[in-house]
């Protein structure tokens, strides 16, 4: 390995987010801030909306309802 090439590794950076969560990690920066982190993320808290335009959703499930069903043979 090259000497002198590589940045400085830094093993315990604290990286904090905009609604104080504080997550430990290894970074080559010594401090890093973020706006939104998982803990807040409506994603990972399950308060996601989901934006239907021009009914996009329904005309999906309309098309492959016949794949979801299970069969009436039985």
């Amino acid at each position: 390995m090259k000497e002198k090439i590589h940045p400085q590794y830094h093993p315990d950076v604290k990286i904090r987010c905009a609604c104080g969560n504080v997550i430990e990690a290894g970074s080559t920066k010594a401090s890093i801030t973020v706006e939104i982190c998982s803990s807040c993320h409506p994603f990972f808290t399950g308060k996601q909306k989901l934006v239907d335009t021009a009914g996009r959703i329904e005309r999906f499930r309309k098309k492959y309802e016949k794949f979801q069903s299970p069969p009436k043979n039985a």
